[in-house]
């Protein structure tokens, strides 16, 4: 075998390994209660950063390989071959094409998230080291400052996509008001464990907002524990990853 076969060989594996990660990112997601019959979540080609790998429309904890589509950022399907896309994929298109360090993007309707997207006045912040990925807080993305006040609040355009995305600005977790979250990552297993600890987060600050005044994270703490925890980021995945399997 020659080097060029050989790293062609490679490049198809490290593919198809991927497929199979995200395959894994969507039963991890429902099967932790972070995705239900909605939501998505995609990976950045690892090839051609301008496309992105999604599954086709359909409820994530029944995907499989054979229901992963490329797409490019525009949201186009490079071979659909006839199925049906979500609707909302410009949020992935969009926030790939605006920021380039994201390898990942989940978007959800975490129950307990939700309330905090509505709430203005109560931001979604770190109160936990296990959720330090949010910085000093998720900012919240209102639709009705560039679609008006009668839209069914769903991200179906790449300029709807383009406002999201300038919503996210730097910061890893936006909110859309009434809707949900999306969430985004260096790697899919980053944006898998974001995910799924955003709504750890929302769920213990809704908690700790009833017996007072809470302490959020600095900055700094914020950080340093998003380094410190993400760094062992295989050990959730493992877990998760098994305990979807077992349910199967």
């Amino acid at each position: 075998m020659n080097s060029h076969t050989s790293q062609a060989t490679v490049a198809v594996s490290d593919i198809d390994d991927l497929l199979q990660d995200l395959v894994h990112a969507n039963h991890i997601l429902s099967n932790e209660g972070v995705l239900d019959a909605f939501g998505h979540v995609s990976v950045r080609h690892p090839e051609r950063p301008e496309r992105f790998l999604l599954a086709r429309n359909m409820a994530p904890g029944l995907v499989g390989m054979e229901d992963i589509i490329e797409f490019d950022l525009d949201g186009t399907p490079i071979d659909a071959d006839g199925r049906s896309v979500y609707l909302e994929r410009f949020i992935h298109g969009e926030i790939y094409r605006a920021r380039p360090d994201v390898m990942a993007v989940v978007h959800s309707h975490s129950p307990s998230v939700v309330p905090f997207s509505a709430v203005k006045s109560t931001p979604l912040k770190p109160m936990c080291h296990m959720s330090g990925f949010l910085g000093e807080g998720a900012p919240i993305f209102e639709i009705r400052d560039v679609a008006g006040a009668a839209t069914d609040l769903l991200i179906r355009s790449a300029p709807l996509g383009e406002s999201l995305a300038h919503s996210l600005g730097d910061n890893n977790v936006v909110l859309m008001r009434g809707h949900g979250a999306t969430v985004t990552g260096p790697t899919l297993k980053q944006a898998v464990y974001r995910a799924v600890y955003v709504e750890v987060n929302a769920r213990l600050q809704a908690d700790a907002l009833r017996l007072g005044p809470v302490e959020y994270l600095t900055r700094e703490e914020a950080n340093t524990a998003m380094e410190m925890i993400e760094g062992q980021v295989e050990r959730p995945w493992q877990l998760w990853k098994r305990r979807a399997q077992a349910r199967r």
